[in-house]
């Protein structure tokens, strides 16, 4: 199947992303094709992608001067320290703003190779080969960097668009079943706030996707990389539209901060589990009927996703999920901000709640 091409255009940076097999083979051609130039390039690696695709990319690129940061990349490494780690091996071998990071890794990897390319020397060419799905169809695509701190999930980061997005599906055969589920929350999501027809493919070929058939998990990656890229051009610093893209978020980014982002609840099925929770607060206000709102959870259930958070949450841990959601980056007041669903395709903005609201909803949820 030949490879796909996307071109995300925002008003700070025009480039592609590449959806495909065996493009690590043919990175050289790609970076050339697409006027990237470097003289110097440091890697940033999760150490869990396997050594041998590593070497392959490595190969390709023998006439460049190449370092490596080789990082455990979790929730708990996406911080400060790893970022002056990065920054300490620019400085000490004197990368200039024309040389590259080139991150090879899932979503952390991404998100903390591209915060450290935008402060470095105020931008540096940062080119994003996403190893998981989740990244593939999410995280690599809009620009959006960031780590975490203890006050909560991506409080500090910037808006830093790549250079260019190599997405190889050979990557994600090397994925456990729970990190493909991870990314196929991502993909449940996007159909959910844009596209009801796409939703209901997912809903009849759920097992071919998330057993990677082709031409299947090619077309899901696409259709969800589409969507993404409709609603970041038109919103790349997300002052409007680009809102959308965190339903079930507000709730998800609670639930890993409460668990103190351990591996109990990885972030695709804390994104599963905001999207089911999202689901039910939107029922429960009225904006979403009750026939759309079991269809969607019937999706949810029969495909066993993670769907109940009482499963992993009881009732003592409510005020530390509601403290969490009240500093969600997202408000600017004392109440909490969620999108919400009126029905598939139609999400709502921009809704606020007070704390007792949402208390009074969760609690019923984790008693039940």
């Amino acid at each position: 199947m030949k490879a796909i091409k996307l071109i995300i255009k925002t008003k700070t940076q025009k480039y592609p992303i590449l959806i495909g097999r065996n493009l690590i083979s043919k990175i050289p051609k790609i970076i050339k094709d697409n006027y990237i130039k470097f003289g110097k390039c440091l890697f940033v690696i999760d150490k869990n992608v396997p050594k041998k695709l590593i070497f392959q990319i490595k190969k390709s690129f023998k006439n460049k001067e190449t370092y490596s940061f080789i990082f455990n990349a979790n929730e708990k490494n996406k911080n400060q320290k790893t970022i002056n780690s990065i920054l300490k091996i620019l400085l000490n071998k004197n990368f200039s703003r024309e040389d590259c990071i080139l991150a090879i890794g899932g979503g952390i990897t991404g998100d903390v190779s591209g915060f450290a390319a935008s402060t470095f020397k105020r931008g540096i060419n940062f080119v994003n080969i996403p190893t998981t799905l989740l990244s593939q169809v999410d995280s690599s695509i809009g620009g959006k960097t960031g780590i975490n701190t203890i006050y909560g999930k991506n409080l500090i980061g910037t808006f830093y668009q790549p250079k260019l997005v190599i997405s190889d599906i050979n990557f994600l055969k090397t994925l456990k079943k729970r990190e493909i589920v991870c990314g196929y929350g991502e993909i449940l999501k996007h159909s959910i706030i844009a596209n009801k027809n796409f939703f209901n493919y997912l809903n009849k070929k759920f097992l071919n996707i998330i057993n990677l058939k082709s031409p299947f998990i090619e077309k899901s990656i696409y259709e969800s990389c589409k969507i993404k890229k409709k609603v970041v051009e038109k919103d790349e610093k997300e002052i409007g539209l680009r809102k959308i893209l965190n339903f079930g978020h507000t709730f998800a980014h609670a639930f890993e901060a409460s668990l103190g982002y351990s591996k109990k609840l990885n972030h695709g099925e804390a994104v599963i589990l905001g999207i089911k929770t999202a689901l039910k607060f939107s029922y429960k206000k009225k904006f979403l009927n009750l026939k759309q709102f079991k269809f969607l959870e019937n999706h949810i259930n029969n495909s066993k996703l993670p769907a109940n958070i009482n499963k992993y949450f009881s009732i003592n841990d409510l005020n530390k999920i509601i403290d969490f959601m009240v500093i969600d980056k997202k408000n600017n007041s004392n109440k909490i901000n969620l999108i919400l669903l009126k029905k598939i395709g139609t999400p709502i903005i921009n809704k606020r709640y007070n704390k007792n609201d949402l208390k009074s909803f969760l609690k019923e949820e984790l008693v039940n």
